[in-house]
């Protein structure tokens, strides 16, 4: 029996379902071209017969399987396709995903910029606007809505760190100086500024340029973050919080180890200094993700809420979340001994949720939330479906001060999958409610409890 006429032969039968039934079957046809009684051979001995097979057919020998169908846990699903219940929308305010017992309004119409965040015990908000080199004075009406009164200054480009100190004075940073600001007359505009680090004393610029700062009493702590994504820049003064006298002298390094720690402050009735700090991307490159397939990027690492201390390093670049080494620095000598230094965070967010800012609660605006944080999350870009674009509130517990978990108030992308809003920084304000800002919207929302109990 020739080859020719096994072909045929198989060409007529219906191809098997299995791919080792179909194997089985070409090694059948393969044996019926000699008799095995008078020229035994082993099976694999008919292989370049079964390729001349399949060639035939136009088929090869690479197997083929459908993509399996992962299931999906309701923890891994949407707030709106498990969430039984929402909280409420003010007017003007687009279809934000609400937790029950909030609500949600916008209060401003839409500025020129709207990142960072300070406000007053009069209720006088200050709203950075980096683009522009401005911060922009808005107060609010009786109806609460926040109208824009003055630019408080301008011409400082990269303007975006702000912080109140309690002589009223405002302080801003730019990505490479400090400065203190006053207005004396109420109307809006600051008439006292004075440069309290110059440029040339501070790092600036890169991929991180934002600068943080916080005052406490006589002393000021200020950061930059990571020039890049995870550059070793351990020998400059990047990545790191220098504290410094409120007159620019003293400069003291006080943590390392950051990546983009955009936003310090303490926490209320203590002395700690607290940051969120941005995890690195692409942390599954080496493992082998890449565009459109990163399942290890996807989930790691963690965004962080680090209680900052004196002497602290933080891991950057090195380590990663709950004290994992990046693939990248695997082969270090040190990197064990980096790692045992290696202070985790606080409390984990999501995996590149882009955590900017935050606000403590001194307030009881809502039942035992006094002591909590509310967290803006701009959300991600580095993931395969977007996460993290939500305003978080991170439960402290009263016993021992320690964040002990994490609810989203305000989700802020639409049920279709749509980015309705990025936050970036939020305030207490004096009537307890939360302001928080969006570059994209470039407005203000406010969340209060609901009007309905």
């Amino acid at each position: 029996m020739s080859s020719i006429v096994s072909i045929k032969s198989i060409s007529s039968i219906p191809p098997p379902t299995k791919p080792l039934q179909f194997l089985a079957l070409l090694l059948f046809n393969c044996s019926l071209t000699k008799s095995p009684l008078t020229d035994p051979q082993p099976p694999m001995a008919f292989l370049p017969r079964i390729l001349t097979t399949l060639a035939a057919l136009g088929l090869t020998l690479a197997p083929t399987f459908a993509p399996a169908q992962i299931p999906t846990p309701t923890f891994l699903q949407s707030e709106w396709d498990t969430a039984t219940a929402q909280g409420e929308l003010g007017p003007d305010t687009p279809a934000f995903w609400v937790r029950p017992g909030y609500r949600v309004t916008a209060v401003s119409p839409a500025l020129e910029e709207a990142r960072f965040l300070e406000i007053d015990t009069s209720g006088t908000l200050y709203v950075s606007q980096p683009g522009r080199g401005a911060v922009k004075t808005l107060r609010p009406g009786a109806d609460g809505q926040y109208t824009p009164i003055a630019d408080f200054v301008s011409g400082m480009k990269t303007a975006h760190g702000l912080c109140l100190d309690t002589s009223g004075s405002l302080w801003i940073t730019q990505t490479g100086s400090i400065h203190r600001a006053r207005d004396t007359n109420g109307d809006g505009k600051a008439d006292e500024t004075k440069t309290i680090i110059p440029e040339g004393q501070l790092p600036k610029g890169g991929g991180h340029w934002w600068r943080s700062i916080v005052v406490a009493g006589d002393v000021l702590y200020t950061s930059i973050g990571d020039a890049g994504n995870i550059t070793n820049q351990t020998d400059t003064e990047r990545q790191k919080i220098w504290r410094f006298n409120t007159d620019g002298t003293g400069k003291t390094l006080f943590a390392s180890g950051l990546r983009n720690t955009e936003k310090l402050r303490l926490r209320p009735g203590t002395n700690e200094l607290w940051g969120a700090d941005h995890g690195s991307d692409w942390f599954g490159k080496e493992a082998g993700d890449k565009q459109g397939l990163q399942p290890v990027t996807d989930w790691n690492p963690p965004d962080e809420f680090n209680h900052y201390v004196e002497g602290g390093f933080y891991g950057h670049p090195f380590i990663v979340g709950n004290v994992v080494p990046r693939y990248e620095y695997l082969d270090r000598k040190d990197i064990i001994d980096l790692a045992a230094r290696t202070i985790p965070p606080a409390w984990s967010f999501g995996a590149h949720w882009a955590t900017n800012a935050f606000c403590f609660l001194t307030r009881d605006t809502w039942p035992d939330h006094r002591g909590d944080a509310f967290v803006a999350c701009h959300g991600s870009w580095n993931r395969s479906r977007r996460q993290g674009y939500r305003i978080e509130r991170v439960m402290f517990d009263k016993l021992t001060g320690h964040p002990a978990g994490s609810l989203m108030i305000v989700g802020t992308i639409g049920r279709d999958g749509t980015e309705l809003a990025r936050p970036v920084d939020c305030v207490e304000a004096p009537d307890g409610s939360i302001l928080f800002s969006c570059d994209t919207t470039r407005r203000i929302y406010r969340i209060t409890p609901t009007v309905q109990p």
